[in-house]
């Protein structure tokens, strides 16, 4: 039989996830902390079934098997394996739930439901339903409908079943005539998203109480429906996703923003992908619906809890009880870099890197409001591919154009779910006089960049910074991200050549300095690689160290595997999908691969070539996946300072050695955690004592 070489991308992306509920499930992370990774879990999941379970139906609907782009496996034969999956962690998440909420009462903290309200409850709840529950909810009568309302992907329903009572018969006649069975109304009730989903309720003798939206409504099914004569009344959770995927208008008439805007509108009519329904839904209640839908048995349909859009649970109140929370840490300065100067001034001198969120993400706002105050300043390039709902950002570059600078940004308006916050800003910034660029035909714009053009004695000097992560203040707080702030002349020059690129899109430049995606990402790694093998064969230092969120491209694989072959030896730090399988003889066997998932996201991508001893370093917006490789406009940023590049080589070391939250990454898939010593190293803890441990006595006294 022959050997299996690589793992199939879904799957492997399943793992991950499951990974996420792992942390929900373990005991030593608080259990505020795990309700909402609860909440990150089928948040991950919701956004799976738009968009890659989306992908594997389109192929299947085709009448393709797929097997080429899916690893080998039939797309209908994905389906059902996602499927199954995907019910197995359901469940599981459904008892991981149960044991938190008990749990809970153990701190004095209950989640009721509409059958547990206290008498001294029950006025708060009426009070608060009918003020601002009841004027939101929208209630949908089935029976007189022809045809269902489109459903909105992703929000919850109530589908409420109203048995209703007989008319009593006129003579004993008619009783005798009137076998037909009771009549039944179904309506369906959408939980407003406008409205927190967990109603906080007062405490009572030192006891705190939350009910959730849901069974505060089915707590008052009787005010809704007080003009019907029913005889009974049960309403159970279902949930509908559908197809994400933006059909762009090829309308030549109509511009970026309106053609975009109008895609993200038609998402409300993609087609059904996934299915939730509360188990103890009635057989009849479920058929009805199903029929009503239009839900076919192609369909992923998937039995769930009482509760659905367990997402929700990522907002889960704090309740004022730290001692459930992780610690908050104060995010710590970089040294040598001051906030209440001149940032230019020291960043003139020698480049700095700043490590969020262990470090202030402050530095990258003050970078861009000192900006746009400086005379001096004339021009500011940026990208921008996901902003914060208030964002800092934004105001500086605003504010930029009003001191009379030229300000050029380059939005991505496809930056998938946040399509709707990104046009906002876009009219915003473009109705204060900032110039907007729409990326490139074809292509995404993913790489995260910043160049200022600064006249200085009559010459013009660029000033900037290069990042792993976005530029959002919110989060800053927990994705972890490298931006290396410089005034490197050939490398800011390249950037600048990027920004020509967006506007000139026919002229492909040349680089020396950094690595750009489309054109130069895949054949200068295979270069890079290549020259690790050549090293190991002719007994020179040689090793590759890689950190990414996914690694999935099949030939960047098999370089790997080549390499491995010769003798280099390979680090992987892989977050998410890795559809390489390490460790086997013959293949891989000089490859190791970890996932750690803990308090912050791993979002940084890093690489690491041993050089014979001379390590060439780059930090990057790209991962190893085609389309970053081939799809995307992505830059990957050489290290020149000699202390930083020692910098980033020591903090992937730190997380190479995690053995709490390290996951091996292996053929069985079976997400063991690493546990090779007694000595346990967290590497997210052991980072922030890293770079505290850097700075200068009495600057920043530790919390």
């Amino acid at each position: 039989m022959q050997q299996k070489k690589y793992l199939n991308r879904e799957l492997s992306w399943l793992q991950f996830n499951a990974r996420v509920l792992q942390e929900a499930e373990d005991e030593t992370v608080p259990l505020i902390e795990r309700l909402r990774f609860l909440g990150i879990f089928s948040n991950n999941l919701d956004e799976f079934f738009k968009v890659r379970y989306a992908t594997v139906k389109r192929i299947d609907l085709a009448g393709k098997a797929g097997k080429s782009v899916l690893g080998g496996i039939k797309a209908s034969k994905l389906l059902e394996e996602i499927t199954q999956i995907v019910i197995e962690h359901q469940s599981k998440s459904l008892q991981v739930l149960h044991d938190i909420q008990h749990q809970l009462k153990d701190y004095n903290i209950h989640i009721i439901n509409e059958k547990q309200v206290s008498a001294s409850q029950k006025k708060f709840i009426k009070n608060f339903f009918l003020s601002k529950v009841s004027p939101a909810l929208v209630t949908i009568i089935l029976n007189d409908l022809h045809e269902l309302p489109s459903l909105k992907d992703s929000a919850a329903y109530l589908a409420v079943k109203m048995v209703m009572k007989e008319e009593k018969p006129q003579n004993a006649i008619s009783k005798v005539l009137d076998k037909t069975e009771k009549e039944q109304k179904y309506v369906l009730i959408e939980i407003p998203r406008s409205i927190e989903r967990f109603v906080v309720l007062p405490e009572e003798n030192g006891n705190q109480y939350i009910i959730l939206l849901d069974d505060l409504i089915r707590y008052n099914l009787g005010t809704i429906f007080n003009i019907f004569e029913y005889e009974s009344i049960s309403a159970h959770m279902i949930k509908i996703t559908r197809d994400a995927e933006l059909d762009i208008d090829s309308d030549l008439s109509k511009s970026f923003i309106e053609k975009i805007s109008s895609s993200v509108k038609d998402r409300i009519k993609g087609e059904p992908v996934r299915f939730v329904y509360d188990m103890n839904i009635a057989d009849d209640t479920l058929s009805y619906l199903m029929n009503k839908m239009g839900i076919e048995s192609t369909d992923s349909i998937i039995p769930g809890g009482r509760y659905h859009n367990r997402r929700d649970y990522m907002n889960f109140p704090s309740l004022g009880r730290e001692d459930l929370l992780y610690k908050a840490i104060e995010p710590l300065p970089i040294p040598g870099l001051i906030l209440q100067t001149s940032l230019f001034g020291s960043i003139a001198k020698k480049d700095f890197l700043l490590y969020a969120p262990y470090q202030s993400f402050a530095y990258t706002v003050k970078f861009l409001r000192e900006a746009a105050l400086d005379p001096k300043v004339k021009t500011i390039k940026i990208t921008i591919y996901r902003l914060a709902k208030i964002s800092h950002i934004a105001s500086s570059l605003i504010n930029a154009v009003k001191n009379g600078k030229k300000v050029i940004v380059q939005i991505e308006l496809r930056a998938r779910f946040d399509e709707v916050a990104n046009i906002r800003y876009a009219e915003q910034m473009q109705a204060e006089g900032v110039q907007l660029i729409f990326g490139v035909p074809g292509l995404k714009v993913h790489c995260k960049a910043c160049v200022i053009e600064r006249e200085e004695e009559g010459k013009t000097k660029r000033y900037g910074f290069i990042s792993t992560g976005n530029f959002n203040e919110s989060t800053s707080r927990i994705y972890t991200d490298y931006t290396l702030f410089t005034a490197h002349s050939e490398i800011l020059k390249e950037v600048n050549k990027v920004f020509d690129f967006f506007e000139i899109n026919y002229k492909v430049n040349k680089y020396k300095h950094l690595i750009v995606s489309p054109h130069y990402s895949r054949n200068t790694f295979v270069g890079l690689i290549q020259k690790e093998i050549e090293n190991a064969r002719e007994g020179k230092p040689s090793g590759i160290a890689l950190k990414l969120n996914s690694l999935s491209d099949y030939p960047m694989i098999d370089k790997l595997y080549q390499a491995s072959q010769a003798g280099v030896k390979i680090k992987l730090i892989v977050r998410g999908v890795c559809c390489l399988i390490p460790g086997v003889e013959k293949l891989s066997e000089n490859i190791e691969v970890i996932s750690i998932v803990d308090k912050f996201l791993e979002h940084p991508r890093v690489f690491i070539f041993k050089n014979a001893g001379n390590s060439k370093v780059y930090i990057s917006s790209a991962d190893w996946m085609r389309r970053n490789l081939d799809l995307r406009v992505e830059i990957s940023c050489p290290i020149y300072d000699e202390d930083i590049k020692q910098e980033i080589i020591e903090t992937f070391d730190i997380s190479w050695h995690d053995n709490v939250k390290a996951r091996m990454i292996t053929s069985k898939q079976d997400n063991a955690y690493r546990n090779d010593s007694d000595n346990k190293h967290r590497s997210q803890f052991e980072l922030y004592d890293y770079y505290f441990k850097k700075l200068p006595k009495n600057e920043f006294v530790k919390q």
